[in-house]
């Protein structure tokens, strides 16, 4: 009986430690999507400045067009990139975050498969000394 709780009481810990363990994992991700996020913003305020500049220094309507055009299309490329990188934190932040409670989700199938083994032992053995009892 006391095996019991103490292999209960040790599960316990074990999920909480990989909880936190889940859970520093996920703040490091966010901590990592923050940054990412705040150096795009000054990037991006960057490239638009320089795209004024060069706006106010355009002497026709044709230049100020095409520096429009490539304004949108480095700025959509710029976007996507980021994007993609995102979606890169982010599965790895999940990936990794998933990992300690996939070991606790292992460790729990292990004991309980053992646990079944050991009653369906203890059930056989009932069954054979009432069967030893009956016969006798």
């Amino acid at each position: 009986m006391m095996t019991s709780y103490e292999d209960a009481t040790r599960t316990s810990k074990s999920a909480v430690d990989s909880t936190l363990d889940s859970l520093t994992v996920v703040t490091k991700g966010l901590q990592q999507i923050a940054t990412e996020t705040s150096e795009f913003g000054k990037r991006s305020y960057e490239h638009q400045m320089a795209m004024l500049e060069k706006l106010l220094q355009a002497r026709s309507m044709d230049k100020t067009f095409e520096l429009q055009g490539d304004f949108a299309k480095s700025i959509y490329q710029s976007w996507v990139s980021q994007t993609t990188k995102f979606g890169e934190i982010y599965a790895d932040m999940a990936r990794e975050a998933c990992k300690p409670l996939e070991q606790i989700a292992l460790g729990s199938y292990g004991r309980g498969v053992e646990y079944t083994r050991e009653n369906s032992e203890t059930a056989a053995k009932v069954a054979k000394a009432d069967e030893t009892q009956v016969a006798a």
